[in-house]
């Protein structure tokens, strides 16, 4: 099975790469930074927010838009995209990560997981049959196979257990979506390779599931709790055995430094809640770090929060109105926020693409994140 994925260029210092995939609702250009609407919103933000912000493609969740408000309701309306009001591509998580963050909730079985509700109890069953079904009612443009991500630290027996789990889940989806016809519409399945800190585990799985010819591939099982710099050797020793004619996601992270390492890695897609997360408690980020809006050397602070940032929080609000907003707890602040941190990261991942294309992203990438790293610690200091 083919991809429509081109890569356009490779950085001859690095492994970043410069890419682009087409889907049944849009182009993305890679690499790119994804918005995450759990519930089928990006909170806070209306959909207009988002194409004026430039987001190419935003999340939405399977296991959260199955318990509330329903797949099947969500396709009697018309799909995810008209339900939202959205047209741009969206990929669906497959709720594996709900397998590993609701551990309390939930028990792993060889054709599935069996959930209880975290709304209220109710018993649920996700497998890849029930997996690709919803996510076929959503009518995801990227949809994710199910997979069991092993928690840090983890033994290694249990690891290549979720290994293998997770591989036999990633046949299975292919095979339904394959067979519904999903596929063949020109909906893309990427599957996710785990292996937790264990570099063979990892070479195994991304090596099995490029055999199997997915559209696409990501890198799971990091960011959950583990140390940075492991969670960068984890990414490391795994992009290499991924297929290089097809796109590379890493899923979950990171903070803007870590994105930027990890497209030095050969990542092409990433997402993450932390942007939009830390907005709403004030904190936004700038090329010389994070800054905390609710601190009181802001109070009276004229400038926008990044000048030249071409915003509309930065084109029309002071950081003192914006503190002002936060700390009396007006919904606006959360609003006006997002748009800049958002745009903040979406703005990253344009100059990464324009470095990559002018061939100079190694040094040019370097020299950001030692800038935005020194702010951080200065002002931690």
């Amino acid at each position: 099975m083919g991809t429509p994925f081109e890569l356009l260029q490779t950085d001859s210092v690095t492994s970043a790469r410069r890419g682009r995939l087409t889907t049944l609702h849009g182009v993305i250009e890679t690499p790119i930074f994804m918005p995450v609407g759990t519930q089928g919103t990006v909170k806070s933000l209306t959909p207009q927010h988002l194409r004026e912000l430039g987001a190419q493609i935003i999340l939405g969740n399977t296991y959260h838009l199955n318990l509330r408000p329903g797949s099947e309701l969500v396709r009697e309306l018309g799909g995810l995209h008209k339900f939202m009001g959205w047209d741009g591509p969206i990929l669906t998580d497959s709720g594996g990560f709900q397998v590993f963050s609701l551990a309390k909730l939930r028990d792993i079985r060889e054709d599935g997981v069996a959930f209880a509700s975290h709304l209220d109890g109710a018993k649920l069953f996700l497998g890849p049959r029930e997996v690709m079904g919803i996510q076929q009612n959503l009518g995801s443009d990227i949809a994710m196979v199910l997979d069991e991500c092993p928690p840090w630290p983890c033994e290694r027996d249990a690891c290549a257990t979720a290994v293998a789990r997770s591989y036999k889940w990633a046949q299975q989806c292919r095979q339904i979506a394959t067979d519904s016809g999903f596929l063949g519409a020109g909906h893309h399945v990427f599957a996710i390779v785990q292996g937790s800190t264990f570099d063979d585990l990892r070479r195994e799985a991304a090596e099995s599931l490029a055999a199997l010819d997915f559209p696409g591939y990501a890198v799971g099982g990091v960011s959950v709790g583990e140390p940075e710099p492991e969670m960068l050797k984890q990414v490391a020793a795994t992009t290499p055995h991924m297929p290089a004619n097809k796109p590379r996601y890493a899923m979950g992270l990171g903070t803007p430094p870590q994105l930027l390492k990890m497209v030095a890695l050969g990542v092409d897609m990433f997402d993450c809640v932390l942007p939009t997360r830390v907005a709403r408690n004030g904190l936004v980020f700038t090329p010389d770090g994070p800054i905390n809006l609710r601190n009181e050397q802001f109070r009276a602070d004229p400038r926008p929060i990044v000048e030249g940032l071409d915003n509309y929080t930065c084109r029309n609000f002071s950081r003192a109105y914006l503190r002002h907003l936060t700390v009396a707890g007006e919904m606006l602040s959360g609003t006006l926020l997002t748009i800049h941190n958002l745009h903040f990261f979406l703005d990253l991942m344009a100059q990464a693409r324009a470095h990559i294309e002018s061939g100079d992203y190694g040094a040019w990438h370097l020299a950001w994140v030692q800038r935005y790293e020194a702010g951080a610690a200065a002002r931690r200091a």
